[in-house]
């Protein structure tokens, strides 16, 4: 018999999450979050997410064993700022029964009309500047950095429930080697006629990092804005996800386009700091963790390209070729021999065209998915 029962109490809580690390603990794909980040993320008293919008995590529990999860969420910035009565559904992960993701999904779906709100969408982990998306192929390889894996019968479960495809979100592949050159050649004539338009690309500058987060907070929230499913940020989730980013962040990976000191298109990459935590043990830094992070971090070999952007006004003016450019450059410089691009909407033409130009491979698919209520 399966029940279903809120999350409450900080025992739970811990359940919560490391149900995943014995649901995974053969699969060698698997890389556990960090408990306390997640820890942190699903804290009401400490991420701003919850200033704004609310969410409820619930536990299946069968013969008094955890066998699954998922999180019911409000957004109400979502909400408002897309006129849009959607919930979402997150943190979503069940063994191999279909009872047991029926019984959550009923769950979540009751939640979110409790709520007033007409459909759902997922999975999504607070909203698209968070984790999201149900992969649906390439099982075989482990995520980049800050990407969602699941297990294959996943997107069975979420479709005979009911849901239907709302888009695909595109994760591409790069061998550094393989790249091509034409955008790196040409480069420093790009860059040059940039600047007799008083535009200029450079480096973040870690000394004045809080500056650089509110010039690159202006970008994020406006160069994005007319994607499928965003929501701009707060500034103080901003500031929280930046200050998490911080502590892995390669700053000749962190690019930024002014005109005339004023910021106008914004680009990272992080490394792929997944191929450490893959060997840290349900995600606990102590007592070993830490030192494997210390040690092992310099022996990374694969960035994630997780933001390319430009204001309106300042697109095809050759900025995003000048990103590309710098990004290929410093990846060889630090023998770094590949990286994934992800992730992007399969209906955004114009970034899927440039990856294609640059000999990126498609390489895996995450779907979200809808349930009218």
């Amino acid at each position: 018999m399966v029940s279903v029962k809120k999350v409450t109490t900080s025992n739970e809580m811990r359940d919560f999450i490391d149900f995943p690390h014995q649901l995974y603990k053969n699969d060698a794909c698997y890389v556990p979050e960090l408990f306390i980040a997640q820890r942190d993320l699903l804290d009401a008293k400490k991420h701003p997410f919850f200033k704004h919008s609310k969410l409820d995590l619930f536990l299946a529990v069968k013969d008094s064993v955890v066998v699954g999860r998922i999180a019911a969420i409000r957004n109400n910035n979502h909400i408002e700022y897309t006129k849009a009565k959607d919930g979402f559904f997150g943190f979503f992960d069940v063994i191999n029964e279909y009872e047991v993701a029926e019984k959550l999904f009923d769950t979540a779906s009751a939640w979110i009309k409790k709520e007033g709100l007409t459909s759902v969408i997922g999975p999504v982990n607070f909203s698209t500047n968070e984790t999201c998306g149900l992969l649906v192929d390439s099982f075989n390889l482990p995520p980049v950095v800050m990407m969602t894996y699941n297990k294959s019968y996943y997107p069975e479960y979420v479709e005979k429930y009911g849901f239907k495809k709302k888009t695909d979100l595109i994760a591409y592949h790069l061998n550094t080697n393989e790249l091509s050159t034409r955008t790196v050649e040409l480069v420093n004539k790009l860059e040059d006629r940039l600047k007799l338009k008083g535009i200029t690309v450079r480096t973040v500058k870690m000394k004045d990092f809080k500056k650089e987060v509110d010039k690159i907070k202006t970008v994020y929230n406006s160069a994005w804005d007319k994607n499928w499913g965003f929501v701009p940020m707060t500034d103080e989730e901003f500031d929280f996800m930046a200050k998490d980013m911080k502590m892995i962040l390669d700053p000749d990976f962190c690019y930024i386009a002014e005109h005339n000191g004023k910021a106008v298109g914004f680009s990272l990459s992080i490394p792929d700091m997944n191929q450490i935590f893959i060997t840290i043990k349900k995600g606990r830094l102590l007592p070993t963790g830490i030192f494997k992070l210390l040690m092992n971090k310099g022996k990374i070999n694969k960035v994630r390209v997780i933001t390319l952007g430009v204001v309106e006004g300042y697109r095809k003016m050759g900025i995003e070729a000048c990103f590309y450019a710098r990004n290929i450059i410093t990846a060889k410089k630090k023998k770094i021999l590949t990286a994934e691009a992800s992730w992007i909407l399969e209906h955004n033409q114009p970034m899927n065209k440039a990856m294609l130009n640059i000999k990126a491979e498609p390489y895996k698919k995450y779907r979200m998915y809808e349930l009218a209520l």
